[in-house]
């Protein structure tokens, strides 16, 4: 599994790939990527933790770009349908996505101390989850698998302290 978020990596270059990323990927399919669109996403891959509506539509105030929660809400919607983005189910919160671009079915991890979230990418019809989909004759189109725990930085942190 190829995660991002808990490891040490060049995160401006993280976000300029990203931002380059949706960009490409909306010219190619004729989306509008409009400022406010581009600046959530700038927004949630400033950060590898997930960010409520509230917490992106504060940011957004601040920076004059819009006060109301259909703002954040619209912006969010795009990115999430889009790929751009994905909900936390667990924290009804929205993460930017590390794998833009690419059909990935995302396995998240959220570390319950620091709520820094990591992002690796799944097949959801291999292992057991996969075997008892098959034994059902169900055909898995969308997972969330969402687990918490202990990032290791809190982990480090933790230790320390006993």
């Amino acid at each position: 599994m190829d995660s991002i978020g808990f490891e040490t990596h060049d995160h401006a270059s993280c976000i300029a790939d990203c931002i380059e990323t949706a960009n490409a990927q909306c010219k190619a399919q004729g989306l509008q990527f409009t400022p406010v669109r581009k600046r959530v996403l700038e927004i949630l891959l400033q950060e590898h933790r997930a960010l409520g509506a509230y917490e992106i539509l504060d940011r957004l105030r601040e920076e004059g770009m819009g006060s109301q929660p259909p703002v954040a809400y619209r912006a969010l919607d795009f990115l999430v349908t889009n790929g751009f983005a994905h909900k936390i189910e667990r924290l009804n919160a929205f993460i930017a996505c590390t794998h833009p671009g690419e059909d990935h079915a995302p396995v998240f991890m959220i570390c319950r101390k620091c709520k820094s979230v990591a992002e690796a990418q799944t097949v959801p019809t291999n292992g057991q989850l996969g075997q008892a989909a098959r034994d059902a004759g169900f055909q898995i189109e969308r997972t969330v698998v969402e687990a918490e725990g202990l990032c290791p930085k809190c982990q480090k942190a933790d230790a320390k302290c006993t």
